[in-house]
């Protein structure tokens, strides 16, 4: 078992995009480590893009009173058996901004902060709420 500053063991890690579609529900409470295998948390929902369905960002619940949440982007994820390895490294995830859930969704000036914190492009979506992430 890995402390908190130990990488995790890639041996059983497999990269499969395809994978990502069926098996999201699968991913809850799954760790979530950052790409040198430090433990960022656990994956506690996943928002998907809601014109392709794919999924963009997971969120790891912080703290105990409250409901703030981080978010993790999900692109070029690796799959393991018992955690998911994203491409970002924990520092960057620790300096996200921080989002104050209100209801089920974030709003569109919220989905603008985190593409851009993450260096991902973001344009809104043709539809009537304007936001590109539902949560799954």
């Amino acid at each position: 078992m890995s402390t908190d500053n130990e990488p995790l063991d890639k041996g059983d890690m497999v990269e499969h995009p395809d994978q990502a579609r069926w098996s999201v529900a699968e991913w809850h409470g799954k760790m979530i480590v950052d790409r040198d295998g430090a433990k960022i948390g656990k994956l506690q929902d996943v928002y998907v893009d809601v014109e392709t369905d794919e999924p963009q960002f997971a969120t790891v619940k912080e703290g105990f009173i409250g409901r703030h949440l981080t978010f993790v982007p999900l692109g070029g994820i690796t799959i393991g058996p018992e955690h998911l390895q994203v491409t970002v490294s924990k520092d960057k995830v620790q300096s996200a901004p921080s989002i104050a859930m209100h209801g089920e969704e974030l709003t569109q000036a919220d989905e603008s902060t985190l593409y851009h914190h993450f260096e991902m492009n973001y344009t809104p979506p043709h539809s009537e709420s304007g936001r590109r992430l539902a949560r799954r």
